[in-house]
């Protein structure tokens, strides 16, 4: 299908799952559940609070995460594999000290890229499949599959990602007993709910992003609730949430959504053509 397209289709292409779902609103609720998911693991969320500072600069972050998933998934083959290669450059720098064994280790020890990888992944299709994006079983995979290339990305062997929803059930299984809601995931707990803010900002704070946050986090698993330990509303009630704030946001005009920075989908499509633009309905062609 990528053939059909007078440029670069980049690494995913209008063909894939991917290219289709990273350009739904609901990323961002998606992407919040994923820091959540992520700060369960000890050693990970310490490399986070160890060597970012991510209290002063939690915008600056999350745009930046932003932009390496739209670039990833919409940028040409060559912007892809900088940005990739831009991550493993830094990540090959950092190390984060065992406060217990006074023990240093790297960052991108593998174990620690495929947890953050499988949380994003997971995180992605989860909460875009329950808030209405129709996907069937055979798609869910293809896109659990396709993202062995963002594994290979940061700098993990694609042999050892799960390529499959049922490989990735199988490996949250397996790391359950590695998870745990210390000081570190309890202190990216409350940043989630009340990041720093201008004054001028607090109201839109208590308005939007409180809501947002509280819905990523009641979409996670049982298990992460139970590490949390913070009550969350009846799956059902989660359910009907997700649902109305897709169809909220998805009544917005994907022109206008896709006007905020760093605009990849509106650059993809000036290079591929108005074909090439992500829609929900493509994913079964």
């Amino acid at each position: 299908m990528e053939s059909t397209f007078p440029g670069d289709p980049g690494l995913f292409g209008p063909g894939s799952v991917t290219w289709q779902m990273h350009g739904d609103p609901m990323m961002w609720v998606a992407g919040i559940r994923a820091l959540y998911l992520q700060a369960l693991h000890p050693r990970v969320v310490r490399g986070v609070t160890q060597n970012s500072d991510f209290r002063r600069d939690a915008w600056g972050r999350l745009m930046r995460t932003a932009n390496f998933v739209g670039t990833t998934t919409y940028g040409t083959g060559e912007a892809a594999e900088k940005a990739g290669a831009r991550v493993r450059k830094i990540h090959s720098m950092l190390t984060t000290t065992d406060p217990g064994t006074g023990e240093r280790h790297p960052v991108d020890e593998p174990g620690l890229l495929l947890w953050v990888h499988c949380a994003e992944i997971d995180s992605y299709l989860h909460v875009l499949r329950r808030s209405g994006f129709r996907l069937t079983d055979e798609q869910a995979d293809r896109y659990v599959a396709e993202h062995l290339v963002s594994a290979r990305l940061v700098g993990l062997d694609p042999a050892d990602v799960p390529a499959s929803r049922a490989e990735l059930a199988a490996y949250f299984d397996k790391m359950l007993p590695e998870l745990a809601a210390g000081p570190e995931a309890q202190e990216v707990d409350a940043f989630l709910r009340r990041p720093p803010v201008h004054p001028l900002l607090l109201p839109a704070r208590a308005v939007l992003w409180r809501r947002v946050a509280r819905l990523a986090y009641a979409s996670l698993p049982p298990y992460a609730h139970e590490l949390y330990g913070r009550p969350v509303p009846p799956p059902a009630s989660v359910t009907r949430h997700l649902r109305v704030t897709g169809t909220a946001l998805r009544c917005v005009p994907a022109r206008l959504r896709w006007q905020l920075p760093p605009k990849h989908i509106l650059r993809a499509m000036s290079r591929l053509g108005p074909g090439s633009r992500p829609a929900p309905y493509k994913v079964g062609r």
